[in-house]
């Protein structure tokens, strides 16, 4: 872990007695030190990475179906076998996270980015192809619920730099990346040679090692363990020595109370079973129904964007690329950014059912002018997908993590994310798949479909209105163990 000093000289001495002082400390904003910040922004940079690599054989599958000669199917099973890996790494990683700490996991997911990228370049067939890409999808799935936690456990309750925003600035960081590969696509297309162009996506998968071998260097150097999480495990020593390093705080355990507690019972894989208990029954399904509205609606759209404007508005590849790079960048970027900033003032809820609502919109749109002919109808039809993403940005994608993470206290944080994203990444593998077959045997009829996800997304958020932001889950948690 990382022992760099203190950013600066704390004012006074804080005496931690119990796991609750530590939290209320993260919570209040008392700690906010510099070095803490810094370990937000590698936190979102394995956002960065997950976005990336999911996102970078989009626009190249058309070459990959030529070159391996794939059926539609097998086609499917390329882009899905990401998903698949993920989903296990969800699970995996969520418990992990719980019972060993957020550091150990988030430290060690870090190979599956470098190498998987590395042997995705080369691959010579597509089984190859697949199990790399399976692999990687573990390093992902096992990525966000470490990140996301660190996100909410380095942040204030409320206000400037609160868990509702950090926890929203995952979709930024998202749209960065997919506009960033798009970008080095670009890049690819004006420099490779006409004849060679069929390699383009094996440079931009490959591409995907630099910045996960960035990130590696720089998690060693500033990372250290949620300070919640050690005090949670009974190492208030340990909870004191972060708040040193990462906040620049003088806590120190108080002489009365033994540095080390007896430590709680490291959950086991039945931990799952608490999401269905108690006042986080309907939190988990909630969660879970927005989230699948979100990630159907997410990977039929957006990464879908280079299938839809290639093939049903039928335009060639530089506009395709362009058009995509475009509506990640202005659209989804922009709108990802006014979610952090909304998220403390107007909360996740209210963003989340404008967010569903501009999606319908927008859908219907598209589905009622089909495949578009001439350059005005292109145009709108562009728009709307550009206000779908816009849309995607400020609402379900900002906020999904939001439902995930902040209703559920550090002591299953892990869980209620690993489980929320193993049952999207199932939602994502079945889009992943069927989105290329339904495209071709649909063809534009398959807006209609699409248009299911954000009336899921309105259901499930009119049913109840739950609003996480700015709720002290680990307050609850003490209150109900009190009894």
């Amino acid at each position: 872990m990382s022992s760099t000093s203190p950013p600066h000289a704390p004012s006074a001495t804080v005496a931690i007695r119990s796991a609750a002082d530590v939290s209320d400390l993260v919570n209040s904003g008392t700690a906010s030190g510099r070095h803490a910040k810094m370990i937000v922004v590698i936190a979102l940079g394995g956002i960065f990475l997950d976005a990336y690599d999911l996102s970078s054989l989009a626009y190249g599958l058309p070459d990959i179906t030529r070159q391996f000669g794939l059926s539609s199917a097998m086609a499917g099973t390329v882009t899905a076998s990401i998903s698949v890996g993920s989903l296990l790494g969800a699970l995996l990683g969520g418990w992990l996270v719980d019972r060993i700490g957020r550091y150990r996991v988030f430290m060690a997911n870090m190979v599956f980015f470098v190498v998987t990228a590395l042997v995705c370049a080369v691959a010579q067939d597509v089984w190859t192809l697949i199990a790399a890409r399976f692999v990687m999808g573990i390093g992902v799935g096992m990525d966000i619920p470490v990140a996301i936690a660190f996100l909410a456990e380095f942040s204030r309750l409320r206000g400037k730099g609160s868990k509702g925003s950090r926890t929203a600035a995952w979709s930024p960081a998202w749209y960065t990346a997919t506009s960033g590969c798009y970008l080095v696509i670009m890049f690819l297309y004006f420099v490779l040679p006409d004849a060679h162009l069929g390699w383009l996506w094996r440079f931009t998968v490959g591409f995907g090692a630099v910045p996960a071998l960035i990130v590696m260097l720089l998690r060693r150097r500033y990372m250290n363990e949620s300070p919640t999480w050690a005090a949670e495990q009974g190492d208030l020593e340990s909870a004191a020595r972060i708040l040193r390093e990462s906040y620049g705080v003088d806590a120190r355990v108080a002489d009365d109370v033994p540095a080390r507690a007896p430590r709680p019972p490291r959950p086991g894989l039945a931990s799952y079973a608490r999401l269905f208990t108690g006042p986080y029954r309907t939190r988990t399904v909630q969660s879970v129904a927005v989230g699948l509205a979100e990630t159907f609606g997410y990977n039929a759209v957006a990464f879908g964007l280079p299938i839809i404007i290639a093939t049903l508005m039928t335009q060639g590849p530089l506009t395709t690329i362009a058009s995509s790079f475009t509506l990640n960048l202005v659209f989804a970027l922009t709108g990802g950014l006014l979610g952090i900033r909304w998220a403390s003032t107007r909360g996740a809820w209210p963003m989340m059912t404008l967010g569903f609502a501009i999606q319908f919109v927008a859908i219907t749109v598209l589905a009622l002018i089909g495949r578009p002919s001439g350059t005005a109808v292109v145009t709108a039809g562009i728009l709307m997908l550009g206000a779908f993403m816009f849309a995607q940005g400020f609402g379900p994608g900002a906020h999904i993590m939001s439902y995930a993470s902040l209703g559920f206290p550090t002591s299953m944080r892990g869980v209620s994310i690993g489980f929320n994203q193993a049952v999207l990444r199932l939602g994502s593998t079945l889009t992943l798949f069927f989105f290329p077959i339904l495209s071709t045997g649909l063809g534009t009829h398959v807006y209609w479909v699409i248009l299911g996800a954000p009336v899921l997304g309105l259901v499930a958020l009119l049913v109840k209105r739950w609003e996480p932001v700015g709720f002290d889950a680990d307050a609850e948690e003490r209150a109900l163990a009190r009894g």
